[in-house]
């Protein structure tokens, strides 16, 4: 008993006394933006992160009543500071130099168009963009011919449509208008019919030109054969998911699970499933399993989280591997890499993954590439490995985009009609004296290169895509001269050798723009935006209020992807002119 009442008392003493306190608080930016998904660390907490929810709002509980608190959000200074749980607690981030330059009310100017050799970055937040180099005129007489590539890729609008929700500039190289046009179902209700059910079919129209009452605008349509839904090939997809710890954010890995069950939903029995991961290693998630087990899949797609480094090239290494063991000769043998492109371990620059990708393309697998995500997203990189992976490319900014993407327009995206197609127009200087090809950017050689020397591209089933000149007409036209030009289409049937080719006449009867049909008022519009955005300085007359009431006199009000164009292009005119209202 002598010894009960000091082991008592030790004890008693030894209970500490636990309290609770409640940290709460709101993260703004020094517009006044509430940052959402900011992450959270409390001294008292170690390394576990806490994050900001809907309108920058958070509480924590925490043990004791003064803490200190560190937040980090992509694009803005690390916030640290000594809080009270007593009071509501308001963070101001301040944004960094390169972030505060996108915005609207800064004064600060932007570098366009690097001309080097054409392999230069403009970067963003740490993101990265393919220098562009905009198409000049040429001169008809001494470059009558003309190359580009056919491909489905939309990736540019929708990171587009990303920077002007968030009131930002959108960076020029960033603007590719093809991609801008692909985005739209742009098909005239009385395209010709093809000759066949494996044959493109072709349309054109020459109208006056808007921002040049000068010169008229060519627009070449092109419309690629459908597969018969009633007997699509089964499915071989492995799913590459980028799971490091720069995807830790909701506009990225959980975007994309989500994205992935919209998918998953819509296999069949006979369609397969893998899942490769890599973050802090490559990991095969889910081997091959029937899209009939739709649990199994989500349930692994539900247990992804983000953490460490990004092993871009081993990825795509095993994801091509287990393309090659699952192969089905007749089916669609397709990898969709889903990342926001930042590779930091193995080969990581843009010619290291060119040459990683190029050697897979004879193997019959395709790749299409979903970029996301802010702050760091690599829009270069994803943009070489879909071109040279015999694929296609789009970004994911929300999951209507995402339904839009992988449900509404699966087999657009994902089953190819067509690979390494091209078209090469031979222009009529008889009639056309000079020329610009608008958008196909990156092509900067291919107005003096015969098509040979260009690379071709996807295209997707039933897919209709559109390329727009502008063109200054000879000075004197005879009356026997009714063609502006001809058009070669040159491509491969899927997993045949053999290259065909499709000759069409591109006849010259401009109408005045006016008299146009709404496909094609609506097209220019989309053209003159993007030319805009870029800042050419071949539209410097033309202004946003100009584009908009274009815009308004095609936009369909029943099309909400054509009542959102309207909208950005509202809101575009909002932030570039800003400076002028003040």
């Amino acid at each position: 008993m002598k010894h009960c009442l000091p082991v008592c008392i030790f004890l008693c003493f030894a209970i500490p006394s636990f309290s609770q306190y409640f940290l709460r608080g709101e993260i703004k930016d020094e517009k006044g933006r509430q940052l959402e998904r900011a992450k959270i660390f409390l001294a008292s907490k170690g390394n576990m992160p806490f994050y900001s929810g809907n309108f920058g709002a958070f509480g924590i509980l925490c043990p004791y009543p003064q803490d200190t608190i560190t937040v980090f959000y992509d694009g803005y200074e690390v916030y640290k500071k000594e809080v009270n749980t007593k009071v509501f607690n308001e963070f101001i981030l301040k944004m960094l130099p390169e972030t505060a330059s996108l915005y609207a009310n800064k004064l600060s100017s932007r570098t366009i168009n690097l001309e080097d050799n054409g392999e230069s970055y403009f970067s963003t937040l740490g993101e990265s963009y393919s220098s562009l180099i905009e198409n000049q005129f040429v001169n008809a007489r001494l470059y009558p011919e003309t190359g580009f590539s056919l491909n489905i890729d939309k990736a540019s609008y929708s990171n587009i449509r990303r920077f002007i929700n968030n009131g930002m500039y959108v960076p020029s190289n960033a603007v590719r208008i093809e991609e801008m046009l692909n985005y739209f179902d742009l098909r005239r209700t009385n395209f010709p019919k093809p000759k066949d059910s494996s044959s493109f079919s072709a349309a054109s129209t020459i109208t006056g030109c808007p921002w040049n009452d000068k010169n008229f605008l060519l627009f070449v349509q092109l419309q690629a054969p459908k597969i018969n839904l009633d007997n699509i090939p089964p499915n071989n997809l492995v799913l590459l998911i980028d799971v490091s710890g720069s995807m830790d954010h909701p506009t990225k890995l959980p975007l994309l699970q989500s994205a992935f069950k919209l998918l998953i939903e819509n296999l069949r029995v006979e369609d397969k499933v893998s899942i490769v991961t890599y973050g802090g290693g490559v990991h095969v998630a889910l081997s091959t399993t029937s899209g009939n087990n739709k649990q199994k899949i989500n349930n692994i797609i539900d247990s992804l989280y983000a953490d460490g480094d990004t092993p871009g090239e081993n990825a795509i290494r095993t994801a091509y591997s287990i393309a090659k063991t699952n192969f089905i000769p007749n089916g669609n043998n397709r990898i969709i890499l889903a990342t926001d492109g930042d590779f930091n371990v193995g080969q990581t620059t843009e010619q290291e993954l060119e040459n990683l990708v190029t050697f897979q393309k004879q193997s019959g697998i395709f790749l299409t590439c979903l970029g996301v995500g802010m702050g760091n997203y690599k829009d270069s990189k994803l943009e070489v490995l879909a071109k040279k992976g015999n694929g296609n490319f789009a970004y994911i900014d929300n999951i209507h985009e995402a339904e839009k993407i992988l449900i509404k327009e699966f087999t657009k995206t994902m089953y190819a009609v067509a690979v390494n197609a091209y078209a090469n127009i031979q222009f009529n200087p008889a009639v056309i004296k000079k020329y610009r090809l608008i958008g196909f950017d990156n092509k900067k050689t291919a107005i003096v290169d015969t098509t040979s020397l260009l690379e071709g591209g996807e295209v997707g089933s039933g897919h209709n895509m559109m390329a727009v000149f502008e063109i200054v007409p000879a000075e004197t036209i005879h009356t026997t001269e009714t063609l502006a030009g001809s058009l070669n289409l040159t491509f491969q049937l899927p997993k045949h050798t053999q290259k065909i080719t499709q000759s069409f006449q591109l006849p010259y009867h401009p109408i005045a723009f006016n008299d146009a049909p709404p496909q094609i008022k609506l097209a220019t519009s989309i053209v003159v935006f993007g030319s805009l955005l870029r800042q050419s300085k071949f539209v410097k007359n033309y202004t946003f209020q100009d584009t908009i009431n274009l815009a308004q006199t095609a936009i369909n009000p029943a099309n909400t992807s054509e009542q959102e164009l309207l909208q950005l292009m509202q809101k575009a005119n909002n932030i570039y002119n800003y400076r002028k209202k003040r």
